[in-house]
Order: structure tokens, then sequence, then C-alpha cells
């Protein structure tokens, strides 16, 4: 954990202790039924089982209206999708569910032809303003279809049929199974399931809208409704807040959420599946609450942490450079050596001839030999193949001593005693 989390859980902990209070939190009430169903749920989760009170606003509201109602400190938090356009001082707090394009129709409707499909059709696609809107109104630009080739409306009048359904919303196969047992409905799939990540339609809606990925509805999630995959694609759905609500108290809120996901999960199986404290903040819309960047960044390493790998590979790689300098050092000395000791062989071995002879003539020649090899050793020292050192003086020293031996010391200072 490093210093800005470690903080945060710091913080936490000391608003806890002090205050007994749990935190009270106003989650906006959506305007679609079954998210309003899920944010009571989750409301009621949190009453029960956590320190955290999250009441509903008493008015229901579309989306945009929530961002309103959050700006202006009506509300705390609202559920919404990551697909709303960008509004400065909202701030994700962490995916909570994807929320499904479903693209459908009843009857027996020519779904190859979009424009045959649409016309004169009475048409689903959300609320106005609502992620589904958006993008059924973005794909009628793309298709040149005309406004008044089809209608809006509304299937929470009981006189309102549809013929042709564009939403975004959760998996739920009770819903469309319900609706299913009055007329017949069918989904529409944008390819295969072997064409996704191989340039197809969906790659590209992923591709030009960052905030889509592409999802896979399987055989019989909705029953007859699907008799075979669909491949469309999804958004998450998010929790936002103010971008000053308190660190702490989203910290918490977000450990308090993936603490209550078995409950979560129980209630809406497969909704709650890929919730999690490690999801990618690269896709949201909205920047990222401080909280839930401290939360995504509790276990990641400090800057010493972090490099501290690196600082034991780079004293690591010094000591060995130093230690093969070292040895080097050792090779090039023992080389020296060897070459000296050559010179401590041949002065004995003169120095044997000398005590084995006392012809003048022998002694002169030996002198003379003597000479030589000082000689050559000076010009050894000079090129530096041999150090300057007590071994040399040792040599100077023994090779001087035979020639006094050999009576035969010259008159200059280089084969002196000095």
């Amino acid at each position: 954990m490093n210093f800005r989390s470690l903080a945060a859980a710091t913080t936490l902990f000391l608003v806890s202790a002090c205050d007994g209070n749990p935190v009270a939190l106003r989650l906006v009430t959506p305007l679609s039924d079954l998210d309003r169903e899920i944010a009571t749920e989750l409301a009621g989760h949190f009453n029960s089982e956590s320190t955290i009170a999250m009441s509903l606003t008493g008015d229901r509201m579309d989306e945009r209206s929530a961002l309103d109602a959050i700006l202006a400190g009506d509300a705390d938090l609202a559920l919404v999708s990551n697909a709303l356009p960008y509004r400065a001082g909202i701030a994700t707090v962490i995916p909570l569910f994807p929320s499904v394009l479903h693209v459908g129709y009843t009857g027996d409707r020519d779904a190859d032809n979009v424009p045959a499909l649409l016309n004169g059709a009475r048409v689903f696609a959300g609320t106005e303003g609502s992620a589904s809107r958006m993008i059924f109104e973005k794909a009628m630009e793309r298709f040149h279809i005309p406004p008044d080739s089809y209608t809006f409306v509304d299937p929470s009048v009981a006189d309102r049929q549809i013929d042709v359904f564009v939403v975004f919303a959760p998996i739920a196969p009770d819903r469309l199974q319900a609706w299913q047992e009055q007329t017949k409905i069918r989904l529409i799939s944008n390819g295969s399931p072997d064409d996704v990540g191989r340039g197809s339609r969906v790659d590209a809606a992923a591709l030009l809208n960052p905030y889509l990925r592409p999802f896979i509805i399987p055989v019989g999630t909705y029953g007859d409704a699907t008799p075979e995959p669909v491949v469309t694609t999804a958004v998450d759905q998010v929790l936002v807040a103010r971008s000053d609500l308190p660190e702490a108290t989203v910290y918490r809120l977000i450990s308090e959420l993936l603490r209550l996901r078995p409950a979560l999960a129980a209630s809406r199986p497969g909704l709650f599946a890929d919730l999690s404290g490690d999801f990618d903040a690269s896709r949201s819309t909205f920047v990222l609450h401080a909280g839930a960047q401290a939360y995504l960044e509790r276990s990641e390493p400090s800057v010493y942490e972090r490099y501290s790998g690196v600082a034991e590979v780079a004293v690591t790689m010094l000591i060995a450079l130093i230690s093969a300098s070292l040895g080097g050092m050792r090779l090039y000395r023992m080389k020296r050596k060897n070459r000296i000791d050559v010179f401590y062989s041949d002065v004995l071995a003169i120095r044997r001839e000398a005590e084995r002879t006392t012809s003048p003539d022998v002694c002169t020649k030996l002198a003379g030999k003597l000479r030589a090899l000082q000689d050559r050793a000076f010009t050894d020292l000079v090129d530096e193949k041999l150090a300057a050192d007590d071994s040399f003086r040792i040599f100077i020293t023994l090779s001087n001593d035979v020639l006094r031996q050999l009576g035969a010391v010259a008159p200059t200072g280089r084969h002196s005693d000095e």
C-alpha cells in the first residue's frame, strides 16, 4: 500500500472511530423500473448490513436530471450510464454492472432490412436523453432514415404496442419472458460470436465509442427470443458522485460495496458477477473520484518499493563490476609477478655459474649477461610490463650483488647498491 492509499485508509479509520453514527448518503431514484428496483435493493443491503446509511430521493429522475441533482447538492450518488457526456464536477465511484444493448422486434417484421424494419414502426428506445435513445439516433443518422419513418412510444402506457425496441438494460430474463408471453419477440444479433475481435460491426462500434464493449447474450437466456447467441454491445452502469464528496467516504463506500457483493449477487444472479475493486478506470467517461483512485492504488507499491528491485539489480551489478575489477587487477599483478620471476630465475642461474668458475673471462661474460638482463628489466618497466614495486627492487639488489661477486660492478648509479 502506498502513502496515498495508507492516508485514505487511516483517515477512514479515524472518521469511523470518532463518529459512532453511520455515514448517510442519498442515492437518486432512477427513472427506469428495473434500475429503480436495483437501486432499492442496493440501499436495502447497505441499511441492513452496513454502517453506511443509504436513502433514495423522493422523485424519480432520468440520468441527466440525476447528474443535475448531484451537482446541486440534492443527492450524493446516482446510478447512470457510462455513455453519458462528460460533466465537470461528476466523478466515477465504481462500475456496478453491464447494461446490455437489446435490439429486437415483435411479430414478423423483416430484420435484415433496416429501413423496412423501421418503416411505420412503433419504437421504444428509452427516454429522451438516455443512452438507448442516443445510440438509436446515431444509428438512424448512419442509415439515413428520416425521423418521420417511425414513432417513439412508451411501453408503460397500456394501450401502446411496440414493433421495435432498442434499449440498454441489465440482463433480466424474467422481464422479457413476461413480454414474450404476450407477443412474439426476437432479438437481433450483430454477427457471429466468432467474428468478435476480427473487425466485426461490434468491434467498429467499440472503436468509435470507447465506452462500449462487445457482449454476447448466450443461447436460451431469453427463451425463444434467443434461439442463437446474440452479439451486441454493452455499457457499464456506473455509480457516480460529486467530485468533492470526501475521499475517505468514497473509499469506505467501495469497500462496503465489495463486502456486500455476495448479497447483491444472490438477489440478482449474474448481474454483479463482474463487480470488482480492480476495474479499468481508463474506460470511464467521468473523472475518477480521488477516493476510488486511492482504493485502486491500495496494493500498488510505493516509489521506493517500485524501484527497490531496480536498485537491488544495480547494486548487484556494481558489486559484480567491482569484484571483476579487483579480480582483473589481481590477475594483472600476478602476470607482472610472473614476469619478474623469470628475471629472478635468470639472475640465480648466473650466480650459480659464477660460483662454479674462477676464470676472469667467464666472469666478464657473465657480468655482460647480467647487465643485459638489467637493461631488459628497465625496458619492461618503462613499457609497464613490470611494476616499480618491492619485487623489482629486490631484483636490482640481487643482480648488483651478483655483479659485485663477479667483481664487475659498473661505475654508474644504475648498477649501484642504492
